[in-house]
């Protein structure tokens, strides 16, 4: 391999792979990512790109790496519960639009290569929230667990192809389905089936980061023991 010169432009070749992989990666998913159609994308040869990635699962931690900082930044400079609220709503967007991401980060979290990224993004938030120290790993864990899977849940449904395929009519169908379940075997589920009717699927996302932070709030109030 040749020595590295001219280190920006060689940053900057390899973020415009990164981003035509992300760009491969939102219009096909991960099957559609491949060195053929990275090379056809970025009109070059697959030389050029492997002097930068050494194969797609390089490939895949970058783009997933890359989208995931960007996301990040979404903190709030605010009170701590708005910080946890504006990183789980930086994620949980960017887990929208880049439905892949959802798959990327379970692989990724498994072997801890972005769990200290996400980790750190919601656990300085907690500990401001004084959270004692011997239960910060649990709450975080939680916080965690509960924005990646309703997130991902949500990019999930979002690909699942509906009929009617109008977002409005199919939360319609479904509810007018759960208001006909016989009362007695299903008396709470029709008693919801308004709600899930009117529901928008980020303010529900939002409302259970907020039940959660009102737990943890109730239970770990500042100067009391955990």
């Amino acid at each position: 391999m040749p020595p590295r010169t001219h280190r920006r432009t060689e940053a900057l070749s390899r973020e415009r792979i990164v981003e035509a992989a992300v760009e491969l990666l939102d219009a096909n998913g991960e099957s559609g990512l491949t060195f053929r159609t990275l090379t056809e994308r970025l009109a070059t040869g697959a030389g050029a790109i492997y002097w930068h990635v050494a194969n797609k699962g390089e490939l895949l931690d970058a783009a997933t790496d890359g989208v995931l900082a960007s996301a990040l930044k979404a903190g709030s400079p605010g009170s701590p519960r708005d910080e946890v609220r504006a990183v789980a709503l930086g994620l949980f967007d960017a887990i929208d639009r880049h439905p892949w991401l959802a798959t990327q980060l379970a692989l990724q979290l498994s072997r801890g290569s972005v769990t200290p990224r996400i980790f750190e993004a919601v656990g300085r938030p907690v500990h401001a929230l004084g959270v004692p120290e011997g239960h910060r790993f649990t709450t975080t864990s939680a916080l965690v667990s509960y924005i990646l899977g309703a997130a991902g849940q949500n990019a999930a449904n979002a690909r699942i192809p509906v009929v009617p395929a109008n977002r409005t009519e199919f939360l319609d169908t479904v509810a007018s389905a759960w208001e006909e379940l016989d009362p007695e075997e299903y008396p709470f589920t029709r008693s919801v089936a308004a709600e899930l009717r009117e529901h928008d699927d980020r303010e529900q996302f939002l409302a259970g980061v907020d039940l959660i932070l009102a737990g943890i709030t109730a239970v770990h109030r500042p100067g009391e023991p955990g």
